[in-house]
């Protein structure tokens, strides 16, 4: 029987939509770094807590609170490295879109520690491109 990789289970726990959750597995000095040319006011490095919720607030006034994310694989490389494969949906400028994103997560002592945040912004889908593929 496979046995789950201790940081994975960490990662399950990270929830930013409750930040009390975040302070039980983000570290003192986390960073989030968000790489976005499309949403340049965005990008940049977020430092903390308090940096991760301001991103995200951030994001959420940008999308009529609309992102989600949907987990499609999760990989831990080593004793450190998560690497997630996640599409996100979200509403931007009047459109919804589906977006594939990678983040890999660097997880050190049971607490994340950094994260990078790198949706693939080139081949973007509005939610209507993707219903006339089908």
């Amino acid at each position: 029987m496979n046995k789950e990789h201790p940081n994975i289970g960490i990662l399950k726990r990270f929830n930013p939509a409750n930040p009390n959750t975040l302070a039980e597995v983000l570290a003192e000095d986390f960073v989030w770094h968000y790489i976005n040319p499309k949403l340049s006011e965005l990008e940049g490095d977020y430092f903390g807590l308090s940096g991760l919720t301001d991103f995200f607030q951030k994001l959420a006034g940008r999308t009529n609170s609309s992102f989600k994310v949907d987990p499609i694989s999760i990989t831990p490389m080593g004793d450190e490295l998560i690497i997630t494969h996640v599409k996100d949906t979200l509403s931007l400028e009047g459109k919804s879109m589906e977006i594939e994103a990678i983040a890999i997560w660097c997880i050190i002592d049971g607490q994340i520690k950094e994260a990078w945040d790198i949706p693939i912004v080139h081949t973007a889908k509005t939610l209507k491109e993707n219903q006339e593929k089908y």
